[in-house]
């Protein structure tokens, strides 16, 4: 299925289609490794030793903006065994819907939200601020902008069903 955009770029509207050619490919590609990268890190987690937040919380470097609210995260215990809890499980049900191609949209929203809280949470810096979390953030804002479950997704399926075509608003969820 063609995934046609329109977008205003620099105060001049165009019209592509991305879903053909390099771009088409390329995107696809990119929510595929991304997709991968963290139902690798979810499922390992799921399936290795049990896994615990507690230490990177609490260990959160004096740069990170976010350093007392992860501090506070890892001594508060109802917390910190929700993030235990969504953390393997948002990585995997995020990779999972990235590798499928279902609701994308959705998706990289919430893998950016993680990444942004990864990003903070790692905030020593000591190569510089552009690091590969921030390069996760990235990858999640390129899926999830460019509606990439909706070439060779399952996200393009979705789309067409009836329940779908009555509520357009669900479409945000999907791409």
């Amino acid at each position: 299925m063609p995934a046609n955009a329109q977008i205003e770029m620099l105060g001049n509207r165009m019209d592509f289609d991305y879903s053909r050619g390099v771009t088409g490919y390329v995107l696809v590609l990119t929510r595929l490794i991304t997709g991968y990268w963290f139902l690798h890190a979810g499922w390992g987690k799921l399936t290795g030793e049990a896994f615990s937040a507690a230490g990177y919380l609490a260990n959160a470097p004096a740069a990170s903006p976010l350093q007392g609210f992860f501090a506070w995260a890892a001594a508060t215990p109802w917390l910190l065994d929700l993030t235990n809890v969504m953390v393997p499980w948002g990585e995997t049900l995020i990779g999972l819907g990235l590798l499928v191609g279902a609701l994308v949209r959705l998706a990289a929203f919430f893998g950016g939200v993680l990444m942004v809280f990864f990003y903070l949470g790692n905030a020593d810096w000591g190569h510089g601020v552009v690091n590969s979390d921030l390069f996760g953030l990235m990858m999640f804002a390129i899926v999830g902008t460019l509606a990439a479950g909706r070439i060779l997704g399952l996200d393009a399926i979705i789309e067409k069903m009836e329940f779908v075509q009555q509520h357009p608003a669900l479409k945000n969820l999907l791409g």
